[in-house]
């Protein structure tokens, strides 16, 4: 009886590592597969914890600027998005929340507080709290579900794309057979020569989540781009955040 609860202990246990060891496998084949199948998979494979406290190492390079930083990223899901970016002193600290974008540089000692039109600017293309954080978590910067969407693969990706196109510009969406998350996501408005580029190389499974590990952030318009690339160096999820944030006295206010 002692031999047979033994096994049956390692063999549950053995199974649930298994199993959170398959929830990325890459060998996976991307094969035929409805568009409404892969969007409720990827809508299926969201984030589900409450919080995010990661340590990030980012380089930021727009042509003019070219430089490694350290940058802190407290999340609490639907409600903040707090940063905070080092290099020996702190650099700058931001708060997003789904009305308001909050930021602050004590290199310049300046200041902005107002809607999105700031990460618009940076970005070259209008984004929202909830597209934000997508961002972040490798997910769709639009709902899949809202539209009826077309499907193709390309590069062993499932690319989801709207059957009908936004009027302005074109989104897709490369989904990984594996996991469901992206792998890459366009947003491209040919007209005006815009484009942003958001790729996922890689991902980590931490406390049964999956979330990048990788971020690399491409935004071209007209004369200037800006490439941003996020490595994960530490995680935590689901733990107390401080998200507190003021702005230092004298801070001159940018108007834009």
């Amino acid at each position: 009886m002692k031999f047979l609860k033994y096994f049956v202990v390692f063999a549950v246990v053995f199974t649930s590592c298994k199993t959170k060891k398959d929830l990325i496998n890459a060998n996976s084949i991307a094969e035929k597969m409805s568009a409404k199948k892969v969007a409720r998979k990827h809508i299926a494979a969201n984030f589900d914890k409450q919080t995010v406290d990661a340590k990030l190492k980012a380089n930021f390079n727009n042509g003019k600027i070219n430089q490694s930083i350290s940058v802190s990223l407290k999340m609490e899901k639907d409600q903040v998005i707090w940063l905070k970016g080092t290099k020996f002193i702190t650099l700058f600290k931001a708060k997003i929340t789904p009305s308001s974008v909050s930021y602050y540089s004590s290199l310049k000692r300046e200041y902005f507080e107002g809607d999105f039109t700031m990460l618009k600017k940076l970005l070259g293309t209008d984004i929202n709290f909830n597209q934000l954080q997508n961002l972040f978590l490798g997910q769709s910067l639009t709902n899949v579900k809202d539209q009826k969407q077309n499907v193709s693969i390309i590069d062993n990706s499932y690319v989801l794309s709207p059957e009908i196109q936004e009027s302005l510009f074109d989104v897709f969406f490369f989904v990984n057979p594996s996991h469901f998350k992206l792998d890459k996501q366009s947003i491209v408005n040919s007209a005006k020569n815009q484009r942003l580029d958001v790729f996922y190389p890689s991902y980590n499974v931490v406390d049964d989540a999956i979330f990048p590990s990788e971020i690399n952030i491409k935004a071209k318009q007209p004369g200037k781009f800006t490439d941003i690339d996020f490595t994960v160096r530490s995680i935590e999820f689901n733990t107390d955040i401080d998200t507190s944030f003021s702005i230092p006295r004298s801070y001159k206010q940018i108007k834009l």
